[in-house]
């Protein structure tokens, strides 16, 4: 198994923790190019994380996470109870839909030219406070230890990457998300998180190249 990453990459570092839980070995190959000729060859597109499981190919970390549930079953990711999954599921959709593609930094950047440099801070911050706001509303009645239960579940696998940026890379003020902020605490004293959270790039200027999805 390969898993074509970037070792900034929210985007990755969710695929990444799902194959760690489910105690899957697999070759990380990091990426530092869309235009990477390894990379295209598995995702025209040039967007990570891409995996390659035998002759199957799998890209965009929502489909990867979907399909290593369905075939690696051990460490479910998702809880049996359907009001409990259902939260999982929009957790998962507003960080990948509604903040990830906003924070993106080549979408930042592009802001960062046609604006100026100084509306690229403002403009991530905006975007992701917004969903943010959503996700304390969301979980405040299903957090346990962890974000919907005492398990670890999918909406862990993309809050954690999340919290990061939003703390270390964006610089936001968490003043108003009390749960969140437990979260974030609670994933950086868990094992399997913290090796892969502690790569995350804490430079809001930090120009990333790498489209992700």
């Amino acid at each position: 198994m390969k898993l074509y990453s970037h070792p900034i990459s929210s985007c990755s570092r969710r695929v990444r923790l799902a194959l760690n839980l489910k105690g899957l070995k697999y070759e990380c190959i990091n990426i530092t190019s869309f235009n990477d000729p390894e990379l295209l060859k598995v995702n025209p597109m040039g967007y990570v994380p891409a995996l390659v499981d035998g002759t199957t190919v799998v890209s965009d970390s929502y489909a990867i996470i979907l399909y290593l549930e369905e075939k690696y079953p051990q460490h479910a990711l998702l809880p049996q109870d359907l009001l409990r999954k259902s939260i999982n599921y929009q957790v998962a959709s507003i960080v990948s839909f509604s903040i990830q593609p906003l924070q993106n930094m080549v979408l930042v950047n592009y802001i960062g030219e046609i604006v100026s440099p100084e509306e690229k801070l403002p403009w991530a911050q905006h975007h992701i406070r917004k969903g943010l706001v959503a996700l304390e509303k969301l979980l405040v009645n299903y957090a346990g230890k962890y974000a919907t239960g005492d398990e670890i579940y999918l909406s862990d696998l993309y809050l954690a990457p999340q919290l990061g940026n939003a703390i270390n890379r964006f610089k936001l003020d968490m003043t108003e998300f009390p749960l969140l902020v437990k979260l974030h605490k609670v994933y950086n004293e868990t094992p399997p998180f913290q090796q892969i959270l502690a790569e995350t790039d804490t430079s809001a200027s930090n120009i990333i190249k790498l489209p992700e999805a």
